[in-house]
């Protein structure tokens, strides 16, 4: 019999995705569990199996669509089929939790303008309701969407089955009432128009992939929110590096490699612990720091398809073999498009290491939610000043911007100098 074939739940408050890729042909075979298609969605890319062996008869998406939970993705006959099935009854699409999507509400501050321009218009928008008291159609997961537009769902047109609303009516609900384009200004950046660029000579475009546009729209974000410091400092490694080519084949054997930034990844887990406020997030909404129990630290990873960046979790509590291996494997992840959504979440602390590259300095931006980012530049010898004679040493410079409405200058500074404290002597990480 024919089954469609839809697109499941990918990860917690994902409801859409980019189809990076489609794995098969009309008229192929396909096995249960088979992968059919990769989407690719907040910097990580899945494939998506199917739930049953058949053959395809049809194909209803293309790649670079933007595809949604629930949505019809193929068509496959299958031999196999339910009592459900052979009673008509259809695959049912899971429930899901929304996610403020840039089509949408891209920040919580612009949730609070919506709905300030929402309670103000309400009073002219018509009660669809059929009948007094009666049961609006729509999901939970709908009904809580709308809740956090500042929406009254029983004033939202349903376009579904009997009037069944989605979250795209309550979108087009949100939009109708705020007039004048108000809606538009909102969700998204003024962004200037590009001259065309052909008047003085040949010129090429291609589209930015799902991951460019999240980096830039991240980056764009949190330059305009968080107030950034940045401070600069040099680590001199000369006896840690002398640690590290002692070391590095008992970290080997375990299946792991003793790198520079899993070193920097021990020192930093120590002293989050040790500073408490760059574990810590900014909630200006409530006028509160958060601090947290737990030290999670991103660590960024250059790939083929652009910036990612994995999350070690309970770094603090891992020794050096241990952060070794997990980073290799989680660098590994990412470089083959293996990383989930779920490995990319709960960061608070990020370290961007491009001392294999080059450079004497840079300044990262710091990410969302977080207070902090530490950069890593190229070591190299210089000549220090040390028991009245100039000596070689080898140092590192290192990069620390901060988000200046939490950390002064000065708590930025004494963090710095406790990192470089701790990698001038070997020992320390012990400490």
């Amino acid at each position: 019999m024919t089954k469609e074939i839809l697109l499941p739940e990918i990860a917690d408050n994902v409801v859409t995705g980019y189809l990076a890729s489609v794995l098969v042909s009309v008229g192929d075979q396909i096995e249960e569990d088979q992968s059919i298609i990769e989407v690719e969605t907040d910097k990580a890319t899945t494939d998506i199996p199917s739930p049953f062996a058949g053959k395809i008869l049809d194909i209803k998406v293309n790649q670079g669509d933007e595809i949604r939970v629930g949505q019809v993705i193929m068509i496959v006959e299958s031999a196999d089929s339910s009592a459900a099935e052979q009673a008509g009854d259809k695959p049912k699409a899971p429930e899901f939790s929304h996610q403020v999507t840039a089509e949408a509400i891209t920040t919580e501050q612009t949730k609070d303008k919506v709905k300030q321009v929402v309670s103000t218009n309400t009073s002219s928008i018509a009660d669809i309701s059929s009948s007094k008291g009666a049961i609006v159609p729509a999901s939970p997961s709908v009904r809580r969407f709308a809740r956090e537009l500042g929406v009254d769902i029983n004033h939202v047109q349903g376009t579904g089955v009997a009037g069944r609303i989605s979250d795209d009516d309550v979108k087009a609900h949100t939009k109708s009432v705020i007039q004048g384009g108000g809606f538009q200004s909102l969700i998204q950046s003024d962004y200037a128009e590009v001259p065309d660029f052909s008047q003085w000579g040949p010129v090429d475009t291609e589209p930015m992939s799902r991951i460019r546009q999240i980096t830039a729209e991240s980056t764009v974000n949190s330059w305009q929110s968080i107030p950034q410091v940045v401070q600069f400092d040099k680590a001199d490694i000369t006896d840690i590096e002398k640690f590290r080519q002692q070391n590095k084949n008992l970290v080997e054997k375990a299946g792991g490699k003793l790198t520079m930034t899993a070193i920097i990844l021990k020192v930093s887990a120590a002293a989050l612990r040790k500073f408490p406020k760059f574990n810590a997030s900014v909630d200006m909404k409530n006028r509160q720091v958060v601090y947290k129990d737990y030290v999670n630290i991103g660590v960024a990873v250059d790939t083929a398809q652009g910036l990612l960046v994995p999350i070690i979790r309970d770094a603090d509590k891992k020794n050096l073999s241990e952060l070794s291996l997990e980073l290799g494997e989680l660098a590994e992840k990412a470089r083959s498009r293996k990383l989930s959504s779920a490995e990319m979440q709960g960061g608070n602390f990020t370290i961007s290491n491009l001392g294999g590259i080059s450079g004497t300095g840079f300044t990262p931006i710091v990410y969302p939610h977080q207070v902090a980012i530490m950069g890593v530049s190229k070591a190299s010898m210089e000549q220090v000043f040390r028991d009245n004679q100039f000596v070689a040493r080898q140092m590192m410079p290192l990069s620390l911007s901060y988000d200046h409405r939490l950390i002064d200058g000065a708590d930025g500074a004494r963090f710095l100098a406790w990192i470089c404290k701790v990698l001038e002597q070997a020992f320390n990480l012990w400490l």
